[in-house]
């Protein structure tokens, strides 16, 4: 899954105490949410995350609950434990936050505390910890005492709950969970033990949602999850992704623009290949849930797919829709990785055009399989993770080239940046503030980096 952070912690301050030194700290709350929103001397609460689109979403619904609560002057810590450098950075945000904010109440939360609840409550940083199920009721952040620790056992977990929210913290686009968990068990992922088995969101939650965001002029709209290509198997009837997706355009007509997360190359339907070969509306950029690119190494990955099944996924889908863009995930130095293995993973970037690397260096996690596995030493790990990049960087490089020249509608986000349908940035240079939520057409000048420059507005799109 794909790493982001949506709100940048790079402008935390180091401080020089030790976290047992710092000064006793005093937790004031208040009584209503009217409260905090009329006067301006209260703090609101605020949520740092870390992690994959689906930690995005959960913490818009912890914000509003934490708002509609009456919490005031709390920082809430949504943690990732997709690899072990994930982890360490969370445990260093949460340090750094308690230094900046010596009086705030710190509550973590997320994967991270899911599978170490203990690491996390016995930080001295940290006030409480709630666990992934927890963290999604209104109820944790009421003004109460609550216990240090509420964390359940996320295995016996059999559904989830759509949380309906309203927008998506000043952004055209907004998350929303279609599903949790997963049935897979890779040798390399701990994720299941932190969110739980496969559990779907009805169709018609996911419809209502939808229909919420649109009529607050929410312009795109990303389906996310752990798996969503296996959505729907422990629903009645069994319904599959491309069956919602058809459902989706059908009931909300006015959704302009429609984006999938993350998938599985072994489950797409043929649902779901009918709309990216018909429906405009679904945008032309599909991530793929890769992983390597050698057969060897995803068998022992325990994965669904082999290497040919993932260029022959990519050659369809470019045959349906030619002006497709693919990104992938991608694990570099997998245990009892040869030489000749990573090199299948270099050229598979390059025969499938891969263009959106996310690569992971393999960090063994505890308890899984490929923790026992005869280990590639950290330095070579690193220059394979090294390479992966140089070669998805290449790809890109190329791919942006080829863009100049080129009109494409953009969704402003912030300062006439937005995203082309391709997922691209694209900076609209112009004297006209463009307000976000407005899709404009835009033909690109130039390249800058890894960003299109678009001077001439063509139009501006409904």
């Amino acid at each position: 899954m794909k790493q982001i952070k949506t709100r940048t912690l790079d402008n935390l301050r180091y401080g020089q105490e030790k976290p047992n030194e710092r000064p006793q700290r005093t937790l004031s709350y208040v009584r209503t949410a009217s409260e905090v929103l009329t006067n301006p001397e209260l703090k609101l609460s605020r949520v740092y995350t870390f992690g994959c689109r689906l930690n995005a979403y959960e913490s818009q619904v912890m914000r509003d609950h934490a708002k509609a609560q009456g919490l005031e002057n709390a920082i809430i810590v949504n943690t990732c434990a997709v690899t072990n450098e994930a982890e360490r950075q969370g445990r260093q945000a949460i340090r750094k936050l308690r230094r900046e904010n010596p009086d705030a109440e710190i509550i973590v939360t997320g994967c991270g505390v899911q599978i170490h609840a203990d690491t996390y409550a016995s930080m001295p940083e940290v006030d409480r910890v709630l666990g992934n199920v927890e963290k999604m009721q209104a109820a944790s952040f009421a003004v109460t005492d609550h216990p240090k620790v509420k964390v359940g056992d996320i295995m016996t977990v059999k559904e989830t709950a759509q949380h309906l929210i309203s927008g998506f913290e000043s952004r055209a686009r907004a998350f929303i969970e279609i599903q949790n968990g997963c049935d897979h068990r890779c040798t390399f992922c701990t994720i299941p033990f932190g969110r739980g088995n496969n559990r779907s969101v009805p169709v018609a939650a996911i419809i209502e949602q939808i229909q919420i965001l649109v009529g607050n002029n929410c312009k795109e709209v990303v389906l996310t999850g752990v798996d969503i290509t296996g959505y729907g198997a422990d629903l009645p009837g069994a319904p599959r992704l491309g069956s919602v997706v058809k459902r989706i355009f059908k009931l909300v007509p006015d959704l302009p623009r429609l984006r999938l997360s993350s998938i599985d190359p072994a489950e797409v339907d043929d649902d779901l290949w009918e709309v990216i070969a018909t429906e405009p509306k679904l945008m032309p950029h599909l991530h793929i849930s890769l992983q390597a690119g050698d057969d060897m190494i995803l068998k022992r990955m325990k994965r669904r797919h082999l290497r040919q099944d993932v260029i022959d996924f990519c050659a369809k889908a470019r045959d349906l829709r030619p002006n497709v863009v693919f990104g992938a995930d991608i694990i570099a130095g997998f245990p009892t990785e040869t030489d000749a293995m990573h090199e299948n993973s270099c050229r598979i970037i390059e025969e499938c055009g891969l263009a959106y690397m996310h690569v992971f260096p393999f960090s063994p996690r505890d308890g899984t399989p490929a923790a026992r596995m005869p280990q590639v030493a950290r330095d070579v790990v690193k220059q394979r993770a090294a390479s992966l990049r140089a070669l998805g960087d290449k790809s890109l490089k190329q791919l942006l080239q080829n863009q100049v020249g080129v009109a494409h509608n953009v969704l402003i986000e912030k300062d006439n940046s937005g995203r082309a349908e391709n997922y691209m940035q694209v900076l609209v240079e112009s004297s006209q503030k463009l307000a976000p939520g407005t899709v404009v057409q835009a033909c690109v000048e130039r390249v800058q980096g890894k960003t299109l420059l678009a001077k001439q507005i063509i139009k501006e799109v409904a």
